[in-house]
């Protein structure tokens, strides 16, 4: 299926990876939001459980082997073109995660990976409902 001007919405998942006051962020490498910060995910696979594509996408972007716990919270993501068509439609289900072993690597289409602390994270150009869960994460996660 097309992700570009499509017929029903994707359901993306996300991973709030934070360990020692520091969040793992990825360069998207694809549109959407191509050569942007985010959260490590991508799309739900027919068959897979929430959790397990949470953890499948994390370890594809960034060679970490995480388990996710608590969700943090349901998003919606419609990107329109210039004429006002919907060009992308996600839902997005972010997950906070513990990294359970790996050693950070961009991987799949990140095209870059990084540990950022709160401030940091904080001073980039992240969609709004990205920087929202990432500062809820710092908030929830253990210390």
């Amino acid at each position: 299926m097309k992700r570009e001007y499509p017929q029903t919405p994707f359901v993306g998942v996300g991973a709030i990876i934070i360990e020692q006051d520091r969040v793992v962020l990825v360069k998207r490498g694809n549109p959407p939001r191509a050569g942007e910060w985010s959260i490590p995910g991508g799309v739900l696979e027919v068959g897979e459980m929430l959790r397990e594509a949470a953890g499948r996408e994390a370890w594809e972007e960034t060679g970490l082997t995480v388990e996710p716990a608590d969700l943090l919270g349901v998003y919606d993501r419609v990107v329109r073109d210039q004429g006002g068509r919907i060009l992308y439609h996600y839902v997005l289900i972010d997950f906070l995660c513990r990294r359970i072993s790996g050693e950070l690597q961009a991987g799949g289409d990140a095209a870059e990976v990084g540990w950022f602390t709160q401030r940091e994270a904080g001073q980039l150009r992240l969609a709004e409902d990205t920087a929202d869960v990432i500062r809820l994460g710092f908030e929830r996660a253990p210390r």
